[in-house]
């Protein structure tokens, strides 16, 4: 099982905490506050109230030896610069630090941490492409510009197969699986629904409204997908 270390538990660290944890993973979460402390104990594995600025007083939670840190601590940079320094000093083998602005993040960088995470512009580019691209749900960004992103099939897709479709051709994008809808899946002979899950979809594989596909392409190409 991974381990990882939440310290600072504002919005952004209680949030990522209970992730990991619905993830499987096992979770430390530390804060100098006793409220944040008690708010997220019934969800960790660990949850205490610290100083993460103390080496000792972290080793002591086995911090040394977690898979990865995370320093969410959002308004107090002195706290996260001297928290991110001496868990570089531990040997931890990976840390993500929260950063306020981009000259607070190369600062971090420069003193150790191995990924800078900003969390309102991320939050910020999430917005804007669910407002441009409604259609698209989920998505995962694997590089700048490009993303593997769940689309529910619309009206217009209804009954035509995927070579009908022509996914790579119109849209540039590549279909990695497809979930079929509780309406369009098979049943069995009770009645109960067969796997939705179709992960090899072959060119003559009909296509239904409600659908779930999900591709991988640019951004611009997701959002080009109809929504109707």
């Amino acid at each position: 099982m991974q381990r990882f270390a939440v310290i600072g538990l504002g919005r952004f660290g209680l949030r990522l905490a209970r992730s990991l944890t619905e993830g499987g993973a096992e979770v430390i979460a530390i804060d100098k506050e006793h409220k944040h402390v008690e708010q997220i104990a019934p969800d960790v594995a660990v949850a205490v109230r610290l100083d993460s600025t103390d080496e000792d007083a972290l080793r002591a939670q086995g911090i040394d030896k977690v898979n990865a840190a995370i320093v969410g601590i959002g308004h107090d940079f002195e706290a996260s610069v001297m928290t991110t320094v001496v868990l570089k000093s531990m040997g931890v083998q990976y840390i993500c630090a929260r950063a306020e602005q981009e000259m607070h993040g190369k600062i971090l960088r420069r003193i150790g941490a191995d990924e800078v995470i900003f969390p309102e512009d991320e939050s910020a580019l999430r917005w804007s492409f669910k407002l441009i691209a409604p259609q698209i749900g989920e998505k995962l960004d694997f590089a700048p510009g490009f993303s593997l992103a769940r689309y529910t099939t619309p009206e217009s897709f209804d009954g035509k197969t995927l070579m009908q479709l022509q996914l790579r051709k119109k849209y540039q994008l590549n279909l990695i699986g497809l979930r079929r809808s509780d309406e369009s899946a098979e049943r069995d002979d009770d009645g109960k629904l067969k796997s939705s899950i179709i992960s090899m979809v072959q060119p003559e594989t009909v296509i239904h409204k409600g659908d779930l596909l999900w591709l991988v392409g640019s951004d611009e190409n997701l959002a080009g997908l109809p929504d109707k």
